[in-house]
């Protein structure tokens, strides 16, 4: 059984099962997009995560939406793990103020690292990127190789066709409600937290080993 409860603008999470949401990954755009409200929020979600100690990992870059949400934890003394690829390193991107920054080779091992170092994932606005980062660990989950929460921060109605999208992938049938109902959303930081320490993943076959990754 979890639970939540506030106390003044800090989030006090209690499991009786001694469960710890410990570290969260975060995808994000290396942009910051048309209006303030993403940048407001990717600082804000940086903030609680720092508030209620746990633990960022991400990119790794210091732009955009990365940044902002990095920068909102290590603002609150929060710790920041970024994961970023060699390749990457003369476009001079990186973060200078992380907690640790993981340099890999491929955006392959990019994803599996922040996959092993988290609790849970959560999308905030972005592009192709953040799209297929954020859905391949959706797969991983639908395929029963992580039983981890996967949520997205809907700021703005930003993901709202996306939704629709996936609705429409259940009514022609390519999608099982099952797993449309693994994907968490909210628009509200707090509510969106919540729903993912009380997250029960469904049980699915594996089809796959985590050999195959």
């Amino acid at each position: 059984m979890l639970s939540l409860k506030m106390h003044g603008n800090k989030i006090l999470y209690s499991n009786s099962k001694k469960y710890i949401m410990k570290r969260i990954s975060v995808f994000c755009g290396s942009s910051l997009g048309t209006n303030e409200i993403y940048k407001t929020q990717a600082t804000m979600l940086g903030q609680t995560l720092a508030k209620n100690n746990i633990e960022l990992v991400y990119g790794g870059a210091k732009v955009g939406l990365m940044g902002a949400v990095a920068d909102g934890v290590l603002n609150e003394g929060g710790k920041v793990i970024g994961v970023l690829p060699h390749f990457l390193k003369n476009k001079e991107i990186e973060h200078l103020e992380l907690t640790q920054l993981v340099w890999v080779e491929t955006m392959h091992e990019r994803k599996t690292i922040m996959n092993n170092l988290s609790d849970g994932i959560i999308a905030l606005p972005g592009g192709y990127g953040t799209l297929e980062e954020f859905f391949e660990m959706l797969t991983w989950a639908q395929l029963g190789l992580h039983e981890k929460p996967i949520a997205i921060l809907n700021i703005n109605g930003f993901y709202d066709n996306l939704l629709s999208l996936i609705q429409t992938m259940v009514d022609k049938g390519f999608l099982k409600e099952v797993n449309q109902n693994m994907l968490l959303v909210s628009d509200n930081i707090d509510d969106l937290l919540k729903q993912m320490l009380n997250y029960v993943a469904p049980k699915v076959g594996k089809w796959i080993s985590q050999e195959t990754l």
